[in-house]
């Protein structure tokens, strides 16, 4: 008797270790627990730690609290200014009611994603191809709107979406590459065209100032000289000043009106301090001899005399 007390007693306690083992269930802290029991939902839901279920009667499901991050596959489209393009991107989300994420929809993760991916057709079709290249920021605004209104009925929150990357066609691509050089080009150009118009300004205020004072120019002349000496350059060209061919010519003016005549003195002028010398006048005989002989009148010829009849 006492040997079936016995063996009845480990049965019962082994039966309560089962059913405890098949009881007890650990929820992370991430975790929230759904209980259903015979198919109905249990009105609160399990936090995390130590919980107890009535096994063959609960079913307890787990889902994830923490934020998910999951890529959108690549789409292609069409923008609104025609142009074929393949963008990805990638979508935050998190469960906020575990209950709803259950029940009100079979795989959240699956919806949310075809949701992700039919609302980024959407936004290429609705945008631009220099708003997907410049404006990502409204774009991802815009898209996750899109996404968080039907994911709030499903206990979902749509944290933040990105667009990754935006594929162009290779000949979209080489056009693009002209604009940008052709508009580069144009404002290097712009640039030189204000820095010759400026050039110009002050080359026109120091031409005024050289003409006043003619010296500024063999000044500048000489500072040139000293810059392209500087570089040790062996061959050096010096220009010739206008300036000097003018003094030249001033000088030689006066010389040439101040000739002598023939017979008269000239008085040489005094080098190295030396007084003026005197010529003497030229002689008669060499007078005589540099003056041209007289010329002599032609006698008139006589008048014809007619023949004789």
């Amino acid at each position: 008797m006492v040997e079936e007390l016995v063996a009845v007693g480990a049965a019962v306690a082994a039966g309560c270790f089962v059913y405890v083992v098949a009881a007890a269930k650990v929820v992370k802290q991430y975790e929230r627990g759904v209980v259903f029991r015979l198919g109905r939902l249990r009105g609160t839901v399990r936090g995390p730690g130590f919980t107890m279920i009535v096994p063959a009667v609960d079913r307890l499901r787990k889902v994830n609290m923490q934020i998910v991050t999951m890529p959108v596959p690549a789409q292609d489209g069409i923008t609104r200014d025609n142009v074929t393009v393949r963008v990805d991107a990638v979508i935050y989300f998190k469960v906020i009611d575990a209950s709803d994420a259950i029940v009100q929809v079979e795989d959240y993760r699956f919806a949310v994603s075809q949701m992700a991916q039919t609302s980024l057709r959407s936004i290429i079709g609705k945008s631009d191809l220099d708003d997907l290249l410049s404006n990502r920021e409204k774009l991802n605004q815009g898209l996750e709107l899109m996404i968080d209104s039907p994911a709030m009925g499903w206990g979902v929150q749509i944290d933040r979406v990105e667009i990754k990357d935006v594929s162009l066609p290779e000949a979209m691509k080489r056009s693009m590459a002209r604009q940008a050089e052709a508009d580069r080009e144009r404002r290097a150009r712009v640039i030189n065209a204000d820095a010759e118009l400026q050039a110009s300004k002050k080359l026109a205020e120091a031409a005024g100032v050289m003409s006043e004072q003619p010296a500024a120019l063999q000044l500048r002349l000489l500072q040139t000289v000293v810059a392209v000496a500087a570089e040790k350059n062996s061959t050096l060209v010096l220009p010739f000043p206008v300036e000097l061919l003018r003094f030249l010519e001033r000088a030689q003016q006066p010389a040439s009106s101040g000739q002598s005549q023939p017979g008269q003195s000239q008085i040489a002028q005094p080098t190295s301090g030396e007084p003026p010398s005197v010529e003497p006048p030229a002689r008669a005989e060499e007078q005589e001899a540099l003056e041209p002989p007289p010329v002599q009148p032609v006698p008139p010829l006589p008048p014809a005399v007619p023949p004789a009849a």
